[in-house]
């Protein structure tokens, strides 16, 4: 337990030196806790550390691959021939889809093209399953976030419910109603809540930040895959 001690000490000072606490301290009431209570703690501090980490490279990767793949796009379509840039090894969703069109192409007339419309319409499907294929991918990054925003709020309860029924149980064990008896331990388990709220928050507004970048970007997938699907189209009422 020494790390989230640590952790609680770098981002909240110490109460003060006259030994009689003018605030609530975040590390004493994490020390006072019971072990479970504290176990609830450390999780929900690992996870909101995990949460932030995502946070951070989600959106520098984001950035990063939509600015990439913009840069592909403008040369594919300035391109006068695609397919080397389609062959390419750049790790980019445009380009994958576009290489599902070209694979599906090459395939469908190597022995002789029979059926233009019926083209048309795996050509469709190939590049629609792409683009469904890259945002899914882009989408499971994000499982996490979901995950923490929807349920750091009930582990931070249980560590509630457990450290004031604890409380109850001092209270039955000292034959003492005083709250003085209880009230640390209903602070300690308060501030379980406030912990899971703390991962919690940051988590659901980065998860519905994200869930929008994540469907602008498969939308612009989808007018590059049907741009790219009209251009096959008028090469196939050309043959």
């Amino acid at each position: 337990m020494t790390l989230i001690a640590t952790i609680l000490s770098v981002a909240v000072p110490a109460s003060g030196a006259t030994g009689v606490p003018s605030r609530v301290d975040p590390i004493q009431l994490f020390l006072d806790a019971d072990i479970v209570v504290q176990a609830v703690m450390a999780g929900l501090i690992l996870a909101s550390i995990w949460v932030w980490a995502i946070i951070v490279s989600f959106s520098m990767g984001m950035g990063r691959l939509d600015r990439k793949n913009r840069e592909f796009e403008s040369r594919f379509w300035q391109a006068d021939d695609v397919e080397p840039l389609v062959r390419s090894n750049d790790d980019l969703p445009s380009r994958r889809v576009a290489a599902a069109a070209i694979t599906e192409w090459q395939t469908s007339t190597r022995r002789g093209l029979k059926d233009k419309a019926s083209l048309r319409e795996r050509l469709s499907s190939a590049m629609d399953a792409a683009v469904t294929n890259e945002s899914d991918h882009l989408a499971e990054k994000l499982n996490f976030l979901a995950t923490v925003g929807s349920v750091a709020p009930f582990v931070g309860l249980f560590g509630t419910v457990w450290g004031i029924m604890n409380s109850f149980f001092q209270i039955g064990a000292q034959s003492n109603t005083s709250l003085a008896v209880v009230a640390p331990g209903i602070s300690e388990a308060l501030f379980a809540t406030a912990i899971g709220l703390f991962a919690a928050i940051p988590a659901v507004i980065a998860y519905n930040r994200f869930s929008h970048r994540v469907n602008a970007f498969e939308t612009r997938l989808y007018r590059f895959s049907d741009r790219f699907h009209a251009s096959l189209s008028r090469e196939l009422e050309a043959m």
